[in-house]
């Protein structure tokens, strides 16, 4: 290669490597498990994925206040709502305060009477307009009717108290000094909606970090031995977001010093070293940018995997270094590059069957994978010739005491082929208990989080993720009658203590048919007066100081009803939009359950739901069963095309070698290696899942390679040690690379990395054992 054309190929490797690393800034990338989600959702699996990246539960944030006093969390509670209700961050911040919700007490004084679920043919009736007006001077003498004290005049049924406890009335919180507060008293409570959605990962850290913020700087201001806790959805995507991203960046530091380490021992100069690495870079690189390009966005497991992606990579920079110490680039392209081409072959065969997957989340990594192994090999074939130059390693002889030991291991063949029918045999037994059925194996979420999120949750009745009842309808009104039905058959259950409670989205807007008979309920004004004369008889109010409301009842008569354009600039308008949801074949209504109070686990009783909703057009939905049952489904996926890829591997690979004896001598090590390491963890009492999976093509990836230059090396007589040794470094490198991935707190970098770092040393020991024995000379 002439230096002009050298330079012209390193130029357009850097111009690429900018560009690429220009599109990767520009990569968004994403937490929420839609990673699990399928490409095209049943209509239960439809809610999921709404709920995950839009839905109200999502854009949660719960608050607690600790320390201090009473009077003192009170204080600091007030202040906070405060300072964050005036932030654009957040569409909603309750604490309990009345005066939180100004703009939407005006909202439902003007349209109370078809708001209200107290107004029907009896509200008004003498007898009825006397228990109404003798309760409403109750509520309005107390400290909690301050605030509608001044309108009893004009609402002396107490319309505008009924709307407000109907909105407030499922699973309020305890109250002390004026705002929520725990059960057990000790710390003040807020919660908090996020304008962000869910999905919206970015959004939920601005939102976190600011109510940090605030507190921080009212604690300055007004010092005490308080503390503030977070919890929510968006809070615990924010955390693993962070924990990845944070052992991504150590691990691979870890994971490149300790290469480094090795590869300097090896060359004993700088300039190959970092040579070594460009493959694995561009191949990472490379990985990222198109699959955010592709997919529009990256999840962080993907991410994530670009830090294991490297351990496989960086082996062809030391093939290329390690094999030309002892000729130059044109003979390593002649003697070794088919090998090498090989390998990557397998490695692309068996990353492409997740291409096919229903998953975007198994679609990124094959598309990862595929990418960057490719790149890894093409810079590794075009680019590292023009950057050595003739300035190859020199790399030191393989020490005369390795070859027999290598040769040596084939004593251990049918011990080896022993653990390997017993791990089989092992793994047979176990079959149905194999892989973990649920999510939680994969979740980062500590238990310490968890249990502070469920003692919030209880405390402030929040809703819960898991539970729904679905509406589907053809329209929104129609939505909104069928939230209405599927209301009137869980209001028993709640009375019943079977259930804690329920949101729904008519019960901030009703259907306008239910606004309609509403208005039919209400009197002329001229029955209006004539009762309550009569409801007054003997009462110390005369009727006559009730002229405003007899004129509101007039008014709200002919009123037109109340619609979702009128929740506008409310609070109420984004728990409307959050449970109340179009699609372009019709609209959802969400109505999440609340447990009860004490119920074990948190459960609720599906049968008695699903008998109760029978009929009605809407149906109950568990999301976390609807999740293990997709989740079971995703992974039975993965098995099917990790084993159709396997499959496209033999194919090749017979293909390629042309003898059954040779591809068993191919095949057989990295088989036996797998099957050895999934056993061992299973036995560990590991509970697997589907990184583990990906683990187990990982192994078959970097075994392959290794497998196929120990057949190599034992069928050339002429074989120049230099090859084998070109094999140990690359093995040293990998276990390197994925050991490191072990010692990660993020669960899902943390099976990739048990499982492959033992499964490549095992891959390569089981080649040199199991692969035919022809002996160089």
């Amino acid at each position: 290669m002439t230096t002009a054309r050298r330079a012209c190929v390193v130029l357009a490797w850097a111009l690429a490597m900018a560009l690429g690393g220009w599109l990767a800034s520009q990569t968004r990338f994403t937490t929420d498990l839609s990673f699990f989600l399928p490409s095209r959702p049943s209509a239960e699996q439809q809610v999921l994925v709404e709920q995950l990246r839009e839905g109200v539960v999502s854009r949660l944030i719960m608050v607690a206040v600790a320390g201090g006093d009473s009077a003192a969390r009170a204080e600091r509670s007030r202040a906070l709502r405060e300072r964050l209700a005036a932030d654009a961050d957040f569409v909603s911040v309750q604490n309990g305060e009345l005066d939180a919700f100004d703009h939407e007490l005006a909202l439902l004084q003007r349209h109370r009477y078809t708001l209200s679920p107290a107004v029907d043919e009896t509200r008004f009736t003498p007898e009825g307009l006397r228990d109404a007006i003798l309760n409403t001077i109750d509520i309005v003498s107390s400290p909690a009717g301050l605030p509608f004290k001044a309108q009893f005049p004009a609402d002396p049924t107490g319309e505008a108290v009924e709307v407000l406890m109907g909105w407030q009335s499922q699973g309020q919180p305890a109250m002390a000094d004026g705002v929520w507060t725990s059960r057990d008293g000790e710390r003040a409570l807020l919660l908090l909606q996020t304008r962000a959605a869910g999905a919206d990962t970015d959004g939920q850290a601005r939102a976190a970090e600011r109510v940090q913020a605030v507190f921080d700087e009212l604690s300055a201001s007004a010092p005490g031995a308080m503390r503030l806790e977070l919890s929510g959805p968006g809070v615990f995507a924010v955390k693993t977001r962070a924990a990845i991203q944070s052992d991504v960046a150590r691990l691979t530091t870890a994971s490149a010093i300790g290469i480094s380490v090795l590869l300097w021992f090896m060359y004993r100069r700088w300039r190959p070293l970092l040579l070594t690495l460009v493959p694995a870079a561009s191949g990472s690189l490379a990985g990222l940018v198109v699959v955010g390009q592709v997919h529009g966005s990256v999840f962080a497991i993907t991410a994530g995997f670009g830090a294991a992606l490297v351990g496989e990579a960086v082996d062809y920079g030391i093939y290329f270094f390690v094999q030309t110490g002892r000729a130059d680039s044109g003979a390593w392209r002649q003697r070794f590059w088919p090998t090498i081409r090989l390998g990557v072959a397998t490695s692309m065969l068996g990353f492409g069957a997740l291409l096919f997957a229903g998953f975007p989340g198994l679609a990124q990594l094959g598309l990862y994978a595929m990418t960057g192994v490719f790149v890894a090999a093409l810079t590794t074939r075009l680019v590292l010739p023009a950057m050595a130059g003739h300035d190859v390693a020199r790399t030191p002889e393989l020490p005369a005491w390795v070859t027999p030991r290598v040769v040596a291991l084939q004593a251990w063949r049918w011990p080896a082929l022993g653990a390997a029918v017993l791990a089989l045999a092992y793994l047979v037994s176990q079959h149905d208990r194999l892989w973990a059925p649920d999510l939680s194996a994969l979740s980062s979420v500590s238990l310490e989080d968890a249990e502070r999120d469920a003692r919030l949750r209880g405390d402030l009745g929040a809703p819960d993720a898991r539970y729904m009842v679905v509406v589907r309808a053809p329209d929104r009104e129609a939505a909104l009658r069928g939230a209405e039905a599927a209301a009137r058959r869980l209001d028993p259950l709640v009375a019943q203590g079977l259930i804690g409670g329920y949101d729904s989205p008519a019960r901030f807007l009703p259907s306008e048919a239910l606004q309609r008979e509403r208005q039919r309920s209400l009197p002329t004004p001229d029955a209006l007066k004539r009762d309550l004369a009569l409801a007054l008889q003997g009462q110390p109010l005369s009727a006559d100081r009730l002229q405003p409301f007899v004129e509101a009842v007039a008014r709200a008569r002919t009123a037109e009803p109340m619609r979702r354009e009128d929740l506008d600039d409310s609070a109420l308008a984004i728990a409307v939009d959050s449970l109340l949801q179009p699609h372009t074949d019709g609209w959802t209504a969400l109505l999440p359950l609340r447990p009860a109070p004490g119920a074990a686990d948190a459960g609720l009783p599906a049968d008695s739901l699903r008998a109760a909703l029978e009929g009605s057009g809407a149906n109950f939905v568990d999301l976390k069963q609807e999740f293990e049952s997709l989740y079971g489904e995703y992974l039975g996926q993965a098995i099917t095309l990790s084993l159709l890829g396997l499959a496209g591997i033999v194919l090749v690979l017979g293909a390629s070698l042309r003898h059954p004896r040779r591809l068993a001598g191919v095949m057989l090590p990295i088989a036996a290696a797998v099957l050895i390491v999934i056993a061992v963890l299973h036995g560990l009492g590991v509970r697997l899942h589907l990184l583990h999976l990906i683990g187990t093509l990982l192994i078959v990836a970097v075994g392959s390679n290794y497998s196929l230059f120990i057949e190599r090396w034992r069928r050339d007589p002429e074989a120049d040690p230099q090859a084998l040794l070109s094999v140990l470094v690359a093995c040293a490198t990998t276990a390197i690379g994925f050991g490191v991935l072990s010692l990660s707190s993020v669960p899902v970098l943390q099976a990739v990395g048990v499982t492959v770092a033992p499964g490549a040393v095992l891959a390569l020991l089981l080649s040199a054992a199991l692969t035919p024995a022809e002996a160089p000379k």
